[in-house]
């Protein structure tokens, strides 16, 4: 039996004015009472489309859902990658079971996450903030607040990395993405851009996970500290009910087409996962020595992931090299099939699933890719050696 994903929006940060064929899903068969998607999925899912607009009506770049009561959902919209066009929508069903749109709020910048808060509230992430706003109300827009502010990443644009997304701690507080403004933290001429201690000069404030105490009522410090960092780009983020915080890690851009891996990380307090210094669980990256670089003192990724660049959802990996009491979070986000690497996929937004049928921990994968890395080292040393002969 099929388990349905029901693809509520197909048109994820494609621009609208991309031609009908390259951001038309096909369909073939039934997935859930919905058309079923051509979708190569994990064995035993299937990926059922609800809406495939063409602008026209609804959102032009969706981006998060949240589930409401009574079968409604609210959608983000970038609206594109400008500040001030984005919108957050509600979407609802007609009996006939066509959808139906309405604007909530507009004017947003770069809005991506919503989720409901420890206070039964409704939360948005923008590029610089926080906000919060009533989608019951009579007038949602009226109910828009501010409740983190000036975010670090809103000093830096225009940006790389603008992009803003949180999840809940199981004490309430806000943990927040702060994305890299580069892509390796290189110059024009590839060369490390530091600081005085040989750092990247774009880590101090970015890069990174914060976290900001909740205050109780639907507040928070607007003073954050630093959960995690290393992080290129934490738009993948999710809480499992265990207390484990995962994160999907955008790798960087490189000219090979399955080289870097992206990530599965397991995050922790103080923790930091390798940008821009080290992939492919230990290897420096080009610009960057290996004494700079120090990639035995980063914390090693759960895993290698297929994730497609700019992924919007935390649907990451089946099982990790990870505590054992995150694996049923690992469990939980298993949803799509192995896809191509990052931005290799020509923007569809597929994961790998890690483990085999056994269900074996991704310490035997990572082994496999560690060797395979040093194994391609070797190769382009005898490569070398033989143009140098």
């Amino acid at each position: 039996m099929l388990r349905a994903l029901l693809l509520i929006l197909a048109l994820i940060a494609t621009p609208v004015g991309a031609s009908a064929a390259q951001r038309a899903y096909a369909t073939q068969g039934d997935c859930g009472g919905r058309p079923m998607t051509t979708v190569r999925m994990a064995p035993g899912y299937c990926l059922g489309l609800v809406w495939q607009g063409d602008g026209a009506d609804g959102p032009r770049m969706p981006r998060g859902l949240l589930a409401l009561s009574g079968g409604d959902w609210l959608v983000t919209d970038l609206g594109g990658w400008q500040a001030g066009r984005g919108s957050v929508w509600r979407l609802s069903f007609a009996p006939d079971g066509s959808p139906r749109w309405r604007r909530l709020a507009q004017g947003l910048s770069m809005p991506h996450t919503v989720a409901r808060g420890p206070d039964g509230r409704i939360y948005v992430s923008e590029m610089n903030r926080i906000l919060t706003l009533d989608p019951d109300a009579a007038d949602p827009a009226a109910t828009v607040r501010t409740v983190i502010g000036d975010l670090p990443d809103n000093r830096l644009h225009d940006n790389r990395h603008p992009l803003s997304s949180f999840v809940f701690d199981d004490d309430g507080a806000l943990l927040v993405n702060v994305g890299a403004p580069s892509d390796r933290c290189v110059d024009d001429r590839g060369r490390p851009r530091t600081t005085a201690s040989g750092a990247c000069a774009d880590s101090a404030e970015t890069a990174q996970v914060r976290r900001h105490a909740y205050l109780g009522n639907g507040r928070w410090a607007e003073a954050g500290t630093v959960f995690a960092s290393g992080l290129r780009n934490s738009i993948a983020l999710v809480r499992h009910s265990s207390g484990t915080i995962l994160q999907g890690e955008n790798s960087v851009d490189l000219t090979t087409p399955d080289h870097p891996y992206d990530e599965i990380n397991v995050l922790r307090p103080g923790g930091h996962y390798g940008w821009p210094y080290c992939v492919d669980l230990a290897t420096p990256l080009p610009g960057w020595s290996a004494a700079r670089a120090r990639c035995g003192q980063r914390d090693r990724p759960a895993g290698p992931a297929a994730a497609a660049r700019g992924a919007a959802g935390p649907d990451l990996l089946r099982r990790g090299d990870v505590p054992r009491t995150a694996r049923p979070a690992a469990d939980e986000l298993a949803r799509l099939s192995p896809g191509c690497r990052s931005d290799r996929c020509g923007g569809n937004r597929r994961a790998g699933s890690a483990a085999d049928r056994h269900g074996r921990a991704l310490r035997h994968l990572s082994a496999r890719l560690a060797a395979l890395s040093r194994r391609r080292a070797q190769r382009a040393r005898q490569g070398a050696d033989a143009r140098l002969g």
